[in-house]
């Protein structure tokens, strides 16, 4: 990585401090768990309060992607990685979160084995993992480390990842939510310290108008409707984000579920307008940057030392507030909706789930070297499992979407995916680069992935016999 910075001793004291304190926090809790359902949910009790801090944070851990995209195409970045998401969490939070909290069940693909049977919950199990996944938020923590140590990324990926998960093995989901609420505060006062020491240095929108190109004042950023419509169906990740359902699962009661989520959504608009704001400087006053990198750069030239190692810390705090949250949930699907409903379910949950760990942290150091790029690992990921997740659980909430034959739905649920695997596939194999892909027939990938889960969903509805299934038969 070319651009590094050198950090002053007033830089690394605030990092080193919340450092100390994540792990006095992650640690503080000594008791052991009763059941698994104490260490995926803390007991289902969190409250108001916990509920939102946890929720803003884990949703918003791709601030270098947010960063990244803001440089390059404006606040497009608004429209990409902000309306879309409030509306779906509006819609989730006023139709789905009170059923999810109701319910009996753990995760997303406990529900799966509760109404399609062994396959379904297996297969929805392995498409989660791909799901929970902190593969982007590990490298986004690498290049952070990489930039401010200097060593080589592949380390400072592992060390990152090794530390963001070192205390989700002790406390479980109770050691998320305490540090989460430490997150909460500095990742909104680090914004809000740089964006009030841009102001003052350079002015506001005049300075900006006067900088940008114009193309970053505008909605689309440069890019063509239909990539901007592929990412507003990517938001409807949303309904299958096992964080939103984690939460809910986790809520004293399903008023706060849903009021836990509008309020969320308050915040995200909120926090949205302070790093498209402070992208945009980024844009205007850094002309040579990695765009991935352009807020620690921005934050460490332009705010005094002190600043700058409170806004670094903010930034920090974060990615890290998702990699532990997404670990903790892929060590869930792994040990608890994988392993634990196999022949190794004679190990224990708790100690598969903590194996589970281990195996979460090999595959997003993989993936993150192998796919060194935040928003195309958003992208491939949203486009293959989206679509192939969402209908399917959707029926489990609302049973008129539910044919009477519920064994179309593991089949659904597989052709979906294979459909946008081999149109990726495809259309990767009929371009010259992969930062230029051209798809088939110029589409999207989400798009034919969506098309076959309705027409499936139709089929089933008109071809299915008038008895409902068994939700328990192995298929």
């Amino acid at each position: 990585m070319e651009h590094s910075i050198s950090l002053s001793p007033w830089e690394v004291t605030p990092i080193v401090m919340y450092l100390l304190g994540l792990l006095w926090l992650g640690f503080r809790e000594k008791k052991g768990f009763t059941s698994e359902t104490d260490f995926i949910l803390g007991g289902r009790n969190l409250t108001l309060p916990a509920f939102i801090a946890t929720l803003v944070t884990t949703w918003y851990g791709g601030i270098l992607g947010v960063g990244e995209f803001t440089w390059l195409y404006g606040i497009s970045n608004w429209i990409v990685f902000g309306l879309p998401y409030y509306v779906f969490a509006l819609l989730f939070a006023w139709f789905m979160a009170p059923r999810i909290q109701a319910s009996s069940c753990k995760s997303i693909p406990d529900q799966f084995y509760q109404h399609y049977g062994k396959s379904g919950g297996m297969l929805g199990g392995v498409f989660m993992v791909f799901i929970t996944l902190p593969a982007p938020y590990v490298l986004m923590i690498g290049l952070f480390l990489n930039m401010i140590t200097g060593w080589h990324l592949l380390f400072c990926i592992a060390i990152g990842t090794l530390f963001s998960m070192l205390y989700v093995l002790n406390g479980g989901f109770r050691a998320v939510t305490r540090t989460d609420k430490l997150q909460f505060i500095l990742m909104f006062s680090g914004f809000i310290i740089l964006l009030i020491g841009l102001v003052w240095q350079f002015g506001g929108l005049s300075f900006l108008q006067a900088k940008l190109p114009p193309l970053h004042l505008s909605w689309h950023g440069g890019n063509t409707t239909g990539y901007m419509l592929a990412w507003f169906f990517i938001a409807l990740w949303t309904f299958v984000d096992p964080g939103f359902h984690q939460r809910c699962f986790a809520a004293e009661s399903p008023k706060i579920a849903r009021k836990g989520i509008f309020i969320s959504v308050g915040f995200w608009l909120i926090f949205d307008f302070l790093t498209t704001m402070c992208g945009l400087y980024a844009r205007a006053l850094l002309s040579d940057v990695e765009p991935v990198l352009s807020f620690p750069m921005l934050g460490h030239t332009y705010l005094p030392a002190i600043l700058s190692g409170l806004f670094l810390t903010a930034l920090l705090a974060t990615i890290m507030s998702t990699i532990d949250s997404l670990s903790l949930l892929s060590a869930v699907t792994i040990g608890y909706d994988l392993l634990g409903k196999s022949s190794f379910a004679k190990f224990g949950t708790l100690r598969l789930m903590r194996v589970g760990l281990v195996v979460t942290t090999i595959l997003s150091i993989l993936l993150a070297w192998l796919i060194p790029s935040v928003i195309q690992i958003w992208f491939v990921v949203g486009t293959l499992f989206v679509p192939a997740l969402l209908l399917p659980l959707l029926a489990c909430y609302f049973p008129g979407l539910m044919p009477a034959d519920r064994r179309w739905m593991p089949a659904m649920m597989g052709c979906v995916f294979l459909t946008s695997l081999v149109f990726i596939t495809i259309s990767i194999a009929q371009s010259d680069s992969l930062s230029f892909i051209n798809y088939v027939w110029g589409w999207q990938p989400i798009y034919p992935g969506l098309l076959v889960s309705g027409i499936m969903l139709v089929l089933a509805h008109l071809f299915s016999g008038r008895g409902t299934a068994s939700s328990d038969k192995a298929f």
